[in-house]
This record gives structure tokens, C-alpha cells and sequence, in this order.
């Protein structure tokens, strides 16, 4: 039996998903267009259009699925997402005209075109606002400069798609990113699958968040430098053939590294060497 995974066919996921699988030990065989397996994890790859995802899943065509939280929130399927991803981040934002006034407010009465009617619609509930939504798919950036809307409601990574159509950033509705998908009618054997794809992914996810670091104290300053390196447990102190010094070894959280970093070499280590960590199981 092959846990069935849907990743998208062609897009901003499609190669950052299967090198994810590929980080997980898991190779994904020459196949169709359509579908691929593995040769060495029981699993059976589905290529469709991201915005069929979350259906596929709910209707168990598909076991699991990497989607972006945004189309998640937007198709309202019933699935669970199970986790986090750590790539494909983007956020839903609202822009208007590059030389207006924003508030939301102003919103009011306003026509607004957008990919995304339900996630909109809940924003503008919560404000308490009536709009008009014209929903569009593709090129929304363009509505309110051949007069379809005032303001728009779409996906944005660096801004300049909105710039160059006289448009800015207004505010932020969604922050997202790719996550993991499942449906609720799996199998107690595809659920121990399942179980043994999170834990690679798992691992894998976890190294990226954390440096290995190894580096030279010398041992009066030992007490003070092992107290800026947790490490996983503790870090761990071998001795050098120089009296006197010591290595010590351990792992930092990568938002801390350049924070820590300095910290130590003001506690006088030296011969800092900062490493990658390929897999890392807690």
C-alpha cells in the first residue's frame, strides 16, 4: 500500500515540494505528467493544479497534499493541516493607488477585485465593512487601472508587480506559506506511512532551523561561554592538547546565531566554525 501525496504540477511549490521529498531520503521515479512513485518509500506522487488540492484531499482521491496555506483558507475543504512547510511565503495583501490615503474606512463602498473572494469576504466581515468584490483570476493588479475597481486583494512576495501597475501595499490580511495537507479517511496502514514522512520531514525542517557550532575557549571562561550555548541538552566540552583551552561543541537556533556569535567572541572564544546541519532528530 503507497500513501497517495498531490503536490502542485507547476508553480511557486512544485520544485520546492519535491526537493523537500528529495531532503526526506525519498526518490520520485520517472511517471506521467499526472503521477509518480517512489522506489524506495511507499508513496505515490499526484501533479494537479494547487487550487484542486484541497478537494482532492477532502474526497480521498489524494491521502495528502502540499498546498499554500492561502488556497487552504480560500477552498474551505475538509482537511487538517498538519504542518508548516517553511517555504512558499507570501502574504494576501489589500493595495490601492499608489498616491491614496488608506484606511479601512475608506474601504467602504468600494469595489474591490481579487483571486481570493472567501478569505476577503471574511476580512471585510470582521470590519464590519460593505464592498464590492469583483473575483478575477490572474493579472488582479491590473483591475483598477482599466476601471473594474478601485482596489485590489492578491498575493505578494517582494512589491513590484504592485509598483509597476501604480499600486501600493495597503495592509496585510494573510500571512502564508506552504504547509501539509491530510484528509480524515486514512487507513491505519497509510497512517503509520504518514507518521514516518512527518518524522523525516520533521527532522529535516529542524536542522534548517538550527547551526552546528563548534569553536575554542579557554577554560576560565568556560562557566561563562557554556551559559550562551544550551545546546540540545548541553553543549559538549572536549579537551584540546593546549593546556589550558578546551572545544566546545553544540547547536544554536539560527534567529539567535548572529546575536550569540557576538556574545562569544566577547566571552573570548575563538576559532568560531559555524556548520549546516543536514537532519537533526530531537
Amino acid at each position: 500500500m503507497k500513501l497517495k501525496i498531490a503536490i502542485q504540477k507547476s508553480g511557486r511549490l512544485s520544485e520546492d515540494s519535491l526537493r523537500l521529498l528529495k531532503e526526506c531520503g525519498i526518490e520520485i521515479s520517472n511517471g506521467s505528467k499526472l503521477k509518480s512513485t517512489s522506489p524506495n518509500f511507499p508513496l505515490e506522487v499526484f501533479f494537479l493544479r494547487d487550487d484542486d488540492i484541497p478537494q482532492y484531499v477532502e474526497d480521498s482521491v489524494a491521502d495528502i497534499g502540499i498546498v499554500g496555506e492561502n488556497v487552504v483558507f480560500e477552498k474551505n475543504k475538509d482537511v487538517q493541516v498538519l504542518e508548516q512547510l517553511g517555504f512558499g511565503k507570501c502574504r494576501l495583501c489589500l493595495a490601492v493607488g499608489r498616491n491614496e490615503e488608506y484606511s479601512r474606512a475608506a474601504l467602504q463602498g468600494k469595489r474591490i477585485a481579487t483571486s481570493y473572494p472567501v478569505i476577503l469576504q471574511g476580512f471585510l466581515d470582521r470590519e464590519n465593512i460593505t464592498a464590492e468584490i469583483h473575483e478575477i483570476s490572474g493579472s488582479v493588479e491590473i483591475a483598477p487601472g482599466i476601471g473594474l475597481a478601485e482596489a485590489i486583494c492578491d498575493l505578494v512576495s517582494t512589491g513590484s508587480t504592485l509598483l509597476s501597475n501604480g499600486l501600493k501595499e495597503a495592509e496585510t490580511i494573510l500571512h502564508s506559506q506552504a504547509v501539509l495537507i491530510r484528509g480524515k479517511q486514512l487507513n491505519t496502514e497509510k497512517n503509520a506511512i504518514l507518521e514516518q514522512l512527518l518524522f523525516r520531514l520533521r527532522a529535516v525542517r529542524q536542522a534548517k532551523n538550527n547551526k552546528y557550532i563548534l569553536l575554542n575557549a579557554p577554560n576560565h571562561k568556560l562557566d561563562q561561554i557554556i551559559s550562551l550555548l544550551p545546546g540540545m541538552k548541553s553543549p559538549t566540552v572536549l579537551a584540546l592538547a593546549t593546556s589550558g583551552w578546551s572545544s566546545v561543541h553544540s547547536v544554536i537556533d539560527e534567529n539567535d546565531f548572529w546575536n550569540i556569535i557576538q556574545q562569544l567572541k566577547e566571552a573570548g572564544a575563538q576559532g568560531i566554525l559555524v556548520v549546516p546541519i543536514e537532519k537533526m532528530i530531537l
